[in-house]
């Protein structure tokens, strides 16, 4: 089996004992977790998997039920018990955590992951490492082949010789621009009334200026965001659409030329800079971004303290629309009527539908298999078995992932139930009868209803066979409205060199950008600094990338 050295050299730099993380193995790690039965069969009975956000059934959250019921039900598909372990990472390092650990480890050690969730960019650093497991075959005579509905989500993962090192059980998904209704009324706007740039711009100024939370005070900002550019991974813009409009800080391929292009040398990322710069010194962007991650700036958004808030926010689409009303009533966000706040959802602006076409569709995250090295693919066969065979079994496996624990987050016994009991404004009762699908009251938040797990069923590329499905209508228009609104976006690239330099160019671009954006430089000059620092490193990812498309 080829092996290639990790990114910076990593390997070389550690200590003997831990080379093998980069390259071999040994029979007492490749077989940990497993065992040989009479018939010299490899059988899983240990299943480690490093997990990010996306599982909503955390340790908080009802997320022993899910390991016990997927245990059982797994179990009883393969004939043998099997046990599962779930390393959930924080979601703000989780590309820096899984970097550590599979450049320090190998299969085998604690902490180790049989199979992990990388985003599309993670792949396509590492399905050239050797790290990663060539599921190619195990993915073409799945069980769930049969199923598939969105065969072209896997197909676009396959490398030039056929290989295929993630597997994808959902589309992508992306951001919109949420904007509160009450501010927007406040005001004396509408969501019709932006239809480009300048509109929007207008409408944040507004919403900075001309006191949208009615208390006298002008402490209130346009907008935030977990970032000015999310610079570390694939869309990048997806936070800030209307600011970056057709820049794009990365290696994407040119539809003009259908050449690879390094998008922040390019001027249009200079012009992107300097509608942020503007924005920044008009105090229309909350400086907060500056620092904030996804859990700062949505809290902010959604606080009961809506003087130092916001108007406008752009996260994920489908089930944050909920989310977000949810956290706001929760919170008891308030328009000036007194009525609790409401979200509108933007159509992409024009400079946005000129450019791109729409808001972006991120390419799929993924579910990768480590490779442990041994020539033999009985462990790693055995580990899709148990783990992305079964996660589209259309029944009682996917219900877990999708939904998570039976009688935890969903049921369908008859039972009543009352949300928020205590407050008039926001009580609501639910009543069920016996065999009707529902969803429960979220074990980490009794007030609020639970939504899903891991796998959104409308996104999902093989649907449930047995009728579950959350008719929640904010959730229904959220996906409706992005559906409607989305392209794909451009495909993430993979090089060599870049994989070596990545970070270090992630790293180096984020400074300059939020340098450009609080005035310490100019665009241009940010725009410079780049070429002048990474010019040589941008030329030969190119290059690569390029020659690889011949």
């Amino acid at each position: 089996m080829k092996k290639r050295l990790f990114s910076l050299t990593a390997c070389a730099a550690m200590a003997l004992s831990l080379l093998a993380g980069c390259g071999g193995t040994d029979a007492a790690a490749t077989n940990q977790g497993g065992s040989t039965n009479e018939n010299g069969e490899y059988v899983l009975e240990t299943l480690n998997i490093t997990v990010d956000g996306t599982i909503t059934a955390t340790v908080d959250a009802g997320q022993a039920e899910f390991v016990a019921q997927w245990e059982k039900a797994v179990g009883e598909r393969l004939g043998h018990p099997i046990k599962l372990n779930i390393t959930q990472l924080d979601h703000s390092d989780y590309s820096g955590t899984v970097s550590r650990t599979l450049t320090t480890g190998q299969p085998g050690d604690p902490g180790y992951p049989d199979a992990l969730i990388m985003s599309a960019s993670m792949l396509r650093q590492y399905q050239t490492t050797g790290l990663l497991w060539n599921l190619a075959n195990a993915y073409d005579n799945a069980e769930f082949q049969s199923r598939v509905t969105l065969p072209s989500i896997n197909m676009n993962l396959r490398t030039s010789d056929g290989s295929q090192y993630g597997f994808s059980p959902t589309y992508g998904n992306g951001c919109v621009t949420y904007l509160k209704k009450g501010w927007l009324e406040a005001v004396g706007k509408s969501i019709d009334d932006i239809k480009t740039f300048d509109d929007y711009y207008a409408v944040l100024k507004a919403f900075t200026q001309d006191d949208p939370d009615g208390d006298g005070t002008n402490k209130t900002y346009g907008v935030i965001a977990a970032g000015f550019g999310k610079l570390d991974e694939a869309p990048y813009i997806n936070y800030m659409p209307e600011f970056w409009q057709g820049a794009y800080p990365s290696f994407y391929k040119s539809r003009e030329t259908g050449q690879w292009v390094d998008g922040f040398a390019e001027d249009a990322t200079i012009a992107a800079l300097a509608r942020l710069n503007q924005a920044y010194k008009d105090g229309i962007i909350d400086p907060d971004t500056e620092e904030a991650g996804t859990k700062q700036a949505r809290e902010k958004f959604f606080s009961n303290d809506q003087t130092t808030s916001e108007g406008a926010f752009t996260y994920w689409a489908g089930t944050w629309l909920r989310t977000l009303t949810d956290n706001m009533n929760k919170n008891e966000v308030k328009k000036q009527s007194g009525e609790l706040e409401e979200l509108v959802q933007l159509p992409p602006i024009k400079e946005i539908k000129d450019t791109w076409g729409g808001y972006l569709n991120r390419e799929a995250p993924t579910w990768v298999i480590t490779d442990d090295g041994d020539g033999n693919d009985a462990r790693e066969q055995a580990i899709f078995d148990a783990l992305f065979d079964t996660m589209l079994d259309g029944g009682t496996v996917q219900t877990l992932w999708t939904y998570g624990a039976e009688d935890v987050h969903w049921s369908t016994k008859a039972e009543e139930f009352v949300l928020n009991a205590n407050d008039p404004d926001k009580k609501k009762e639910y009543k069920y009868e016996d065999g009707q699908f529902h969803l429960r009251p979220n074990p980490n938040d009794p007030n609020s209803l639970w939504k899903k797990n891991h796998l959104d069923d409308v996104l999902v590329i093989a649907p449930l066979t047995n009728g579950f499905k959350d008719n929640d209508e904010l959730i229904i228009e959220g996906n409706r409205f992005f559906t409607e609104n989305c392209v794909d976006a451009p495909a993430a690239a993979s090089s060599p060199t870049l994989t070596d330099h990545e970070a270090d160019l992630a790293e180096g671009k984020k400074a300059l950008l939020n340098k450009a954006v609080v005035g310490e430089i100019t665009p241009e000059e940010a725009v410079a600094q780049y070429k002048e620092k990474f010019g040589d490193i941008s030329a030969a990812i190119v290059e690569e990338l390029n020659s690889q498309e011949q």
